[in-house]
C-alpha cells in the first residue's frame, strides 16, 4: 500500500524521498526489518495471549530426553510467522503482482488448515487433529489453484532472448525478447538446462501441447503436498523447522532476485521471469518472520509453531520454488525435509514388510522422523538442530552453485 501512496506523492507533488519506494532493494530492506520487529516485539505478546488461552502442547510419552518439560508450552506460534510476514508484504509489496497474490493466498490457505488441525488437537482434546484425508484435500485444492494460476494466468510468462539484435558490444536489447507463455523449467547440472513439461505429452500427436496442464497441475499438487508435509515432519524439536526453513527461503530469495533481473538472468543463462523480482519483498518479510520466531523457538522453546506454522512454511516454499522454476532443485535445497519424510516412509514400509513376512515388525531407525533417531542415540536436541542447520547451509550452497554448473 505504501508503494502506491508514495508513487502518487512523487507523481503529483514531487515529494522528496518518495522515489525510494520504487526501488526493490529499499522495500525489501524495510520489509525484513519490519518483520523482525513484529516477530520479536509482538511475538512475545502473542505468546502471552496463547498462555492465557491455555493453548499448550500436549506431549505424548515417547521416551525422549527432556520431552516432559515441553508439556504446556504454547503452540499455534505459526500465527506469529503469518502475522509478521503479511503486514510488511501488505505495506511494501506491489499488491497487483500475481506472484505476490498467489503467495498471500498460499499462506492464508495453509495457515487456516494448520490452525484447524491445532484447534482440534488443543480445544477438542483430540490428539489426531484434523483427519489426514481432509488435510491432504486442502493441500490438493491449493495445488490445483496454484497450478491453474501458473498455467493459465496471462502474467505468468518468461522472456525469450532476442538473438536477432546480438552485437559484439553488450546491450540490454540482446535479452529483451518477447514474453511468452511456457512450461519450461530449469534442469540442474545439464548444459542445455531446459525442460519443457509440454514436450512430455508431445508424443500424443499434433496439438497435444495445449493439454499440458493435465500433466503440469498434478505435478504442482504433488510438490505442494510433499513439501508442506515434509516441513510438518521436520517440526519436531526446538528451532529445527524454523531455522532450516529460513536457510531454504533465503536461498530461494537469491533465485527470485536473479530470475527477476534481466541482466543477472542473462549473465547466468537462466530464465528471465518478468515481475518475479517482486517476490523478494515477500521473501525478505518471510525470512525476517522466521528468524524473529526463532528468537522464541530456539532451545529451550517458549513457543511451538504447530501445524499452523509448519504446513504454511512448506506450502509457501513449494510455491516460491515453482514460481522461480526451480522445483527440480527441491530434493537438494529441501534436503532436510526430504530426509525427514524419507525416514518415515522407510520406517513404516520396512516395519509393515517385516511384520507381514516374519510376523514381527522390525525398524531401520531407532525412531522416526530422523531427528528423533539421533535423540534416541543420546544427542542433545540443540546439537542435532545445529548440525541439521549446517547440512542445510551446505545444501543451499550446492543449490546456488548449480546456477553455474551446467
Amino acid at each position: 500500500m505504501l508503494y502506491y501512496l508514495f508513487e502518487y506523492l512523487e507523481n503529483q507533488y514531487q515529494v522528496p524521498g518518495a522515489s525510494l519506494f520504487q526501488f526493490l532493494t529499499f522495500r525489501a530492506g524495510m520489509s525484513v526489518l519490519l518483520s523482525l520487529v513484529l516477530a520479536t516485539v509482538y511475538g512475545k505478546r502473542i505468546i502471552r495471549m496463547l498462555q492465557r488461552k491455555q493453548v499448550g502442547e500436549t506431549v505424548r510419552d515417547l521416551g525422549l530426553a527432556g520431552q516432559q518439560e515441553k508439556a504446556g508450552t504454547p503452540t499455534m506460534g505459526g500465527i506469529i510467522i503469518i502475522f509478521a510476514t503479511l503486514i510488511p508484504v501488505l505495506l511494501f509489496a506491489r499488491l497487483d503482482n500475481i506472484y505476490v497474490i498467489l503467495l498471500i493466498v498460499t499462506m492464508l490457505w495453509m495457515g487456516v488448515i494448520g490452525f484447524i488441525d491445532d484447534y482440534i488437537k488443543i480445544f477438542k482434546k483430540n490428539k489426531e487433529g484434523l483427519k489426514g484425508r481432509f488435510k491432504v484435500l486442502g493441500q490438493v485444492v491449493l495445488g490445483l489453484i496454484v497450478g491453474a494460476t501458473l498455467y493459465f494466468h496471462p502474467d505468468v510468462t518468461v522472456r525469450e532472448k532476442n538473438y536477432s539484435v546480438i552485437t559484439t558490444e553488450y546491450r540490454l536489447e540482446q535479452v529483451q525478447g518477447g514474453e511468452v507463455k511456457s512450461l519450461v523449467t530449469n534442469l540442474p547440472f545439464f548444459k542445455n538446462n531446459q525442460l519443457d513439461y509440454a514436450h512430455w505429452i508431445g508424443w500424443m500427436g499434433e496439438g497435444a501441447e495445449q493439454y499440458a496442464w493435465l500433466l503440469f497441475i498434478p505435478i504442482v499438487i504433488f510438490i505442494v503436498t510433499a513439501v508442506s508435509n515434509g516441513a510438518n515432519l521436520t517440526d519436531g524439536i526446538d528451532g529445527l523447522a524454523a531455522g532450516s526453513s529460513a536457510i531454504i527461503v533465503l536461498t530461494l530469495g537469491i533465485f527470485a532476485w536473479v530470475s527477476g533481473n534481466i541482466i543477472f538472468s542473462d549473465y547466468l543463462d537462466i530464465f528471465f521471469i518478468p515481475r518475479a523480482g517482486e517476490l523478494v519483498v515477500f521473501i525478505t518479510a518471510f525470512v525476517g518472520a522466521l528468524i524473529g520466531f526463532l528468537w522464541y523457538n530456539a532451545y529451550p522453546a517458549q513457543v511451538f509453531m504447530g501445524d499452523t506454522g509448519s504446513l504454511t512454511i512448506g506450502g509457501v516454499i513449494a510455491v516460491i520454488a515453482l514460481i522461480v522454476r526451480k522445483e527440480l532443485l527441491i530434493p537438494i535445497l529441501c534436503g532436510i525435509f526430504f530426509a525427514e519424510s524419507l525416514s518415515v516412509m522407510i520406517q513404516v514400509s520396512y516395519f509393515k514388510y517385516t511384520r507381514k513376512r516374519y510376523g514381527e515388525g522390525k525398524r531401520v531407525f531407532l525412531m522416526s522422523p530422523l531427528h528423533h533417531h539421533y535423540q534416541k542415540k543420546g544427542y542433545h536436541e540443540s546439537k542435532i538442530v545445529t548440525r541439521f542447520w549446517i547440512v542445510g547451509i551446505l545444501l543451499a550452497i550446492i543449490t546456488i552453485v548449480t546456477l553455474k554448473i551446467r
